[in-house]
């Protein structure tokens, strides 16, 4: 259950963990399927293969159908920046959402909330906005950051 503290819901984290594995195992010639994602990123087969479709469907990752199909990314796919995988798994309003959940909190009717959150949470979409798949892939291979998969 999302508190409303979190900035990204957990199906948005499991979409993150999901492309930052094909962004690692996965290339147009080796293409991986739902089922094989679901156990190194602990996510249920059927709710990561329904987040892959969605980001498929969006142009986020690609993917093939077949005997050798799967998943995968290609170049263009590890260009998109982490705020379009939360645009697509959580909808581009749920990051500019009142923590406190009150449908009438805005800048000129603020929640309690509302002016000690606004710079780091606009500060946080800046930087999903500017960071790539790629960046974060890189990242990882290089052990400048910590992932288990």
């Amino acid at each position: 259950m999302k508190t409303p503290f979190q900035m990204l819901s957990n199906s948005s984290k499991y979409a993150l963990k999901a492309v930052l594995y094909l962004a690692l195992h996965s290339n147009e010639n080796n293409r991986i399927l739902a089922k094989n994602i679901s156990e190194p990123i602990n996510v249920p087969k059927a709710y990561i293969a329904k987040l892959l479709q969605e980001l498929s469907r969006h142009g986020i990752i690609s993917s093939a159908k077949g005997p050798h199909g799967g998943f995968y990314l290609n170049d263009a796919n590890r260009l998109h920046s982490l705020i379009d995988i939360v645009h697509v798994v959580d909808g581009k309003q749920h990051m500019e959402s009142c923590l406190l959940s009150l449908e009438d909190c805005n800048e000129d009717k603020p929640c309690p909330l509302h002016k000690l959150a606004g710079p780091f949470r606009a500060k946080f979409i800046r930087n999903l906005e500017d960071t790539t798949i790629d960046e974060l892939a890189l990242d990882l291979k290089n052990k400048k950051a910590f992932l288990p998969l």
